[in-house]
């Protein structure tokens, strides 16, 4: 997400034993680690930056399995810190995805690539990567074909922060060497559900559609975005524009709360962004806490509908017993909660941060 974007887990199944079909689990048993792919446009907002964070800190608590991570943004930069971040946080081996064919998006304002220039004292970056992009990284359908083919059926959670490129073109792609099904056939048998940053719903309820604003991450490839709400198979459930703005995240935390390390790529994103201090709406962090640790004591879900996307970039909710969209809601005592949820998760150390 961008600057400007003001204007526009299934419970586990007990093992069962073949004598006295008797359950083997017992009470120190674990749930699988949810498998998740992450869509994003980092480099945009620093939301983005916030986001990759919890995700390895799930990742370090053994909650999430990061299958990849696929930037939707068209910059060099942004894959290239996603590289950073993975590495510094000892998670080198996610295999990343860049998008092809990608929406134009305003490079004003970069933290991304403002972090992969930094140096330190004797002119070296100050950030290592763990891979050569042209090695390493793969385009984004072809990436996603790939992961998605070798998991269980119904066991994938996508998380999209940014655009719908990456997957309004995963729909649309055909059989390859990893699957014989199409992209929609695919998404279909493999995936569980997709959570979204992405829409703006406070002028549902009004017949004048164009008094419905165009959220960045709609309006900047509206197109994809309208394939996939119309077309994706399984359920969507989206944290809308007007939640993650009423939930800031302290500056006072990235100024107080990192004194563990002498560079953060993170706390150095946050910086680079605006200057400090500023509290910034947590719009795609929203939807990373409620897609690995659901509703809990920080949302309440809609009922059950349909999302639709205008030529323009705005989105309509019409609620159905038969929709597969939902929409995320918090209140402010919710809201106090996300909030403290965040700065405990963002502010720990990581478990397995490289030397």
């Amino acid at each position: 997400m961008n600057i400007s974007r003001i204007l526009l887990a299934a419970a586990a199944i007990p093992l069962m034993t073949a004598c006295t079909g008797s359950s083997t689990s017992t009470p120190d048993d674990k749930e699988a680690p949810m498998k998740v792919i992450f869509e994003t446009d980092m480099g945009n907002d620093v939301d983005d930056a916030l986001a990759l964070d919890m995700l390895m800190k799930y990742v370090d608590n053994g909650q999430i399995e990061l299958l990849g991570i696929s930037s939707n943004k068209r910059n060099e930069g942004s894959t290239e810190y996603i590289d950073i971040m993975t590495n510094w946080y000892g998670h080198p081996e996610i295999p990343l995805g860049y998008v092809v064919d990608g929406a134009p998006c305003d490079d004003a304002v970069n933290y991304a690539q403002e972090v992969c220039n930094m140096t330190d004292s004797t002119g070296s970056p100050l950030f290592a990567r763990a891979h050569a992009a042209d090695s390493f990284m793969k385009p984004s359908v072809a990436l996603y074909r790939e992961l998605l083919a070798a998991q269980p059926d119904s066991s994938v959670t996508i998380i999209s922060v940014g655009f719908s490129t990456n997957l309004a073109q995963l729909l649309d792609s055909e059989a390859d060497e990893a699957s014989e099904l199409n992209g929609r056939d695919l998404v279909s048998r493999k995936v569980n559900r997709l959570v979204t940053m992405a829409g703006e719903f406070r002028a549902n309820e009004d017949p004048d559609t164009m008094k419905r604003m165009p959220e960045y991450n709609i309006v900047r490839d509206v197109e994809a975005a309208r394939k996939v709400f119309a077309q994706w198979p399984t359920e969507i459930v989206t944290s809308p524009f007007e939640l993650g703005i009423d939930v800031p995240y302290p500056a006072s935390s990235i100024e107080n709360d990192f004194t563990w390390t002498q560079a953060h790529p993170m706390v150095e994103a946050y910086k680079c962004y605006l200057p400090m201090p500023y509290d910034r709406p947590t719009w795609d962090l929203t939807s990373v806490l409620y897609a690995v640790e659901g509703e809990g004591d920080y949302f309440t879900l809609s009922a059950p509908g349909t999302i639709t996307v205008d030529g323009r970039g705005g989105t309509g909710f019409t609620p159905s017993p038969d929709g597969k969209h939902r929409i995320l809601q918090s209140d402010s005592i919710q809201g106090a909660n996300i909030t403290r949820r965040f700065v405990e998760l963002i502010s720990a150390p990581p478990a397995n941060k490289a030397e």
